[in-house]
């Protein structure tokens, strides 16, 4: 697998959007963001996806210049309509104002509908946390097919429903949250796949309702599977909340239109720190209780405690030093694309 520096790989990425009509600030939004999933070792939301969203593109599921409108709003909320937009562009754009009216309401919320995939849901709350508050985002697929079956069931009637929460501290690395309400992200099965990998028991389950390791079956009729193995239906019931947050609130609806496009629905919400008590002092005891969580001796066969975010800042510590991995399989989509728009002396992608 060919290994990229970070800076390069936006370059690609920002240049194939453009040529495939997105904006110079769409096209940086949206390579930014896969690149940043990439470095906190979310592949399965780094540049793999920017293939399928340049032919979204061009199937008219993603309107590059779209002009997203404030639909309902009032000091403390907004509702956003993204007239099928970059979800990366759109979405920070509401977290942007619910961040604003934070800093006057203290407590603000949005909702956004009509959008296309949101990519790396950390990216939202973690522009609160920058500002001093704590932010919190999820966000489900709308009426595009679904990915995940609920528990007890064979059948895929749930998106993977991510929910992420991000807290301002003293630490060096951020402290937040950034869950998939399956056993894993869906990504990660098409990463496997392009990878010629298996996968572990107790993502998927087969078309006949089975365990399997072979990532082949999810699209052979398969589903993922919830987060909790044998308590799975505590990773079904977040994302039967999630869903009506981001579906039901934002008027989506639920089920699958099959002829219908991807929709990334989300609820927003943030909440200014220093409203409940000093920043100062609560960045403080968040670094302090980060510590007390890592200072327990560790279990057998274990590197020890990290807290929720730490693994992510540690790979991106390494990845921006030592490049970051592209599989074999989504490098020679991006050279095609190259070709295909006449970048491949520009980008060196020969």
């Amino acid at each position: 697998m060919p290994i990229v520096q970070a800076d390069r790989l936006t370059r690609i990425g920002a240049a194939l959007l453009r040529g495939a009509g997105a904006s110079e600030e769409e096209a940086s939004a949206v390579a930014s963001g896969c690149v940043n999933a990439n470095l906190a070792g979310h592949d399965s939301h780094g540049v793999i996806a920017i293939p399928t969203y340049i032919d979204r593109i061009k199937a008219g599921h993603i309107v590059p210049g779209a002009k997203w409108t404030v639909v309902q709003e009032t000091p403390t909320t907004t509702v956003i309509d993204g007239h099928w937009g970059f979800g990366f562009h759109v979405n920070a754009k509401a977290m942007e104002m619910t961040i604003n009216k934070a800093k006057t309401a203290n407590v603000a919320a949005c909702t956004v509908f009509r959008q296309s995939h949101v990519g790396r849901l950390a990216h939202y709350p973690l522009m609160a946390m920058r500002e001093g508050m704590i932010g919190i985002a999820a966000a489900d697929s709308g009426r595009s097919p679904k990915h995940v079956a609920p528990f007890g069931g064979r059948e895929a009637r749930l998106g993977t429903n991510p929910l992420s929460i991000a807290v301002p501290s003293d630490l060096e690395a951020p402290f937040y949250l950034d869950m998939a309400t399956s056993a894993v992200a869906a990504g990660k099965i098409q990463l496997a796949v392009a990878r010629g990998e298996t996968i572990p028991k107790g993502w998927i389950i087969d078309a006949d309702g089975r365990d399997t390791t072979d990532p082949k079956d999810y699209r052979k009729g398969g589903a993922l599977l919830p987060l909790g193995g044998t308590e799975g239906y505590k990773g079904s019931g977040l994302a039967a909340m999630v869903e009506v947050l981001c579906g039901l609130l934002t008027g989506l609806g639920f089920g699958v239109e099959p002829t219908g496009r991807h929709n990334d629905g989300c609820f927003m919400a943030v909440f200014n720190v220093a409203a409940f008590r000093p920043l100062k002092d609560f960045r403080k005891e968040v670094a302090d209780f980060a510590r007390y969580l890592k200072s327990t001796p560790p279990s057998e066969g274990s590197r020890g405690v990290f807290y929720p975010g730490e693994i992510e800042h540690l790979r991106e510590l390494e990845r921006r030093k030592n490049g970051i991995e592209i599989e074999d399989a989504t490098w020679e989509k991006l050279k095609a694309l190259a070709t295909d728009y006449k970048l491949t002396e520009e980008l060196d992608l020969r």
